[in-house]
């Protein structure tokens, strides 16, 4: 087993997930095992209760692990399915001590203090200590540091990360390879001077500057000797042959280059002033989009500035907000909790379905499209006949539509994980786009579900549950008649979609926008040549794996 550490400098955000994804992407490509552990030092158990204006989405694993949104970009550059034992916190840590020291389990051995930051200073420690565990041809640590470049000179700083480095050698652990995140690429005498006042070799200083497409890493990582490197340090037996996964990537980043047609999607949600809220959800676009050959514009929009109270108090935002809304080649209500901006999410979904423009509800995007539906359809707002299917804890501002309609148990938990969803319909859009599947196995997070008792209601004015859990109690998919692309998800799907592997429900949204979709259908959902991977046209790729796109497995 080898043991790779990837530390950061300088700040926060510096870019290690995006390294450590990279670097296991290379290793993966020459044949070896991969895995990931993310290490945070916050004193929660895990992401759970996290705000996504404080530290991005919570991602959510197949065992129902709630965690950092980096397990994500592991998840999507590997290729592989993580567990909640793969992110460590202060929190966890400390709560399986106690719960050993309370059981009597250390035998009465006294557990030693912390000095410094009182966060991550035991993982430092741990790591110090672990590095002579394992020994050296096992152990290689890879700090990510920041080499700014103020407009004012225009020159390369190399002090942060000379400090850095410093600090972290104070601490016990010395960098194997220091790889540099700037502006542009770094000039030879800056990778010099860095090599001399931080004592590596030239060779061991990376420079991963700013690029188009974060695809991009893995090739100029592997462009900069990497693997040779990991060859020798680790004493890791790699034959050096071809490597078909890097091919792909390097196939797919210059088509992310080369693309020229353009299709928007207006996401409305609640959180969006930070991009890393919806992280998941942007690159579940993003490989969709790229699978099609389109470039891919993200319209934020704030669903409380659609509501009619945005129109009297901040006129501005309310007008600019339906501009972009009706700009939209699609519209995509992602998941969230809470009261606030409901009715605007609401307002969008409506003018989503009257105009018959490409919509996608995730899982409280599809609940709210029911809602939606019961309200201006089946004329149910006001009504509070079925007061027996809701919690009476709801705020009163909650329409009653979405007291009707929605429903949980008191004291229910959250329902989290990979949960199976079987298709009820054959002619169902989402299930053509799932390979004719008859059932998917997609991760959840949600405690509201939709009140089965009162689907024959929607059923009989052409909103059909085409998706249910194997008990048919859970409501998982809807898709409206008569309409170019209406589809809502209990689950999370872009929790699984992955670069050259897009989500369906997704695509599906992605094909609607950019209406390709019937066609796609009626070719028994295989695109055009000139829409794949297989366009040989100045590729990059002799690959023939790279010709058709691969749904995610259904097993």
């Amino acid at each position: 087993m080898k043991y790779i550490l990837v530390t950061g400098g300088v700040i926060s955000g510096i870019g290690k997930g995006i390294i450590a994804s990279s670097v296991g992407t290379i290793l993966k490509s020459c044949g070896l095992h991969v895995t990931a552990i993310k290490i945070d030092p916050y004193i929660n158990i895990d992401a759970g209760t996290f705000s996504p204006y404080e530290h991005g989405e919570v991602f959510v694993l197949d065992d129902g692990g709630e965690v950092d949104l980096d397990l994500g970009n592991y998840e999507r550059f590997l290729d592989i399915r993580l567990t909640r034992d793969n992110n460590l916190t202060t929190g966890k840590i400390y709560q399986s001590v106690i719960n050993k020291e309370r059981r009597g389990d250390y035998l009465g051995k006294t557990l030693g203090g912390t000095v410094g930051d009182i966060e991550s200073m035991p993982f430092i420690e741990a790591f110090r200590q672990f590095q002579f565990k394992v020994k050296r041809d096992n152990f290689c640590n890879i700090h990510v540091s920041l080499v700014p470049q103020p407009n004012s000179t225009g020159e390369q700083k190399t002090k942060p990360t000379q400090n850095s480095v410093r600090e972290l050698r104070g601490l016990g652990l010395s960098p194997d390879l220091i790889v540099c995140r700037c502006s542009t690429p770094l000039d030879t005498a800056v990778k010099e001077k860095i090599s001399m006042f931080c004592h590596v070799e030239p060779e061991q200083v990376i420079c991963i500057h700013d690029v188009s497409s974060i695809y991009r890493v893995p090739l100029l990582l592997e462009d900069q000797g990497i693997v040779d490197y990991f060859c020798g340090r680790l004493n890791l037996l790699i034959e050096m042959r071809p490597r078909k996964m890097l091919t792909k990537w390097k196939e797919m980043s210059d088509r992310s280059d080369r693309l020229l047609e353009h299709t928007s999607i207006a996401l409305v949600g609640k959180y969006t002033k930070l991009s890393d809220s919806y992280a998941s959800v942007i690159k579940a676009l993003e490989h969709s989009a790229l699978a099609i050959n389109y470039k891919l514009e993200v319209k934020y929009i704030d669903s409380a500035d659609l509501e009619p109270a945005a129109l009297q108090e901040e006129p501005v935002k309310y007008h600019e907000a339906w501009q972009k809304l009706c700009r939209a080649d699609g519209v995509l209500v992602p998941g969230g909790f809470g009261v606030r901006g409901t009715e605007g999410k609401i307002q969008a979904i409506n003018w989503a379905r009257r105009q018959k423009k490409p919509f996608l509800g995730v899982c409280l995007g599809m609940q709210l499209a029911v809602c939606e539906f019961a309200r201006n359809v089946l004329g149910w707002e006001g009504k509070n006949t079925h007061t027996r299917f809701y919690d009476i804890s709801f705020k009163s501002n909650f329409t009653h539509a979405f007291k009707v309609c929605l429903c949980y148990q008191l004291g229910g938990t959250m329902r989290l994980g990979k949960r199976r969803t079987l298709f009820k319909s054959t002619s169902s859009i989402l299930r053509k786009l799932y390979g004719d599947a008859e059932y998917v196995d997609e991760r959840h997070r949600h405690r509201f579900e939709v009140n089965p008792e009162l689907k024959h209601h929607f059923e009989d004015r052409g909103f059909r549950f085409v998706g249910q859990d194997l008990e048919g109690e859970r409501m998982e998919i809807i898709e409206l008649e008569d309409h170019t692309y209406f589809v809502g998800v209990q689950y999370h799907p872009e929790f699984t979609s992955r670069p050259i592997k897009p989500s369906p429900p997704y695509f599906g949204l992605l094909l609607a926008a950019s209406g390709k979709l019937q066609n796609y259908l009626q070719k028994g959902c295989r695109l055009s040549p000139r829409d794949t991977y297989s366009d040989r046209s100045g590729s990059s790729s002799p690959d023939s794996e790279i010709s058709e796109i691969k749904f995610p497995s259904l097993a």
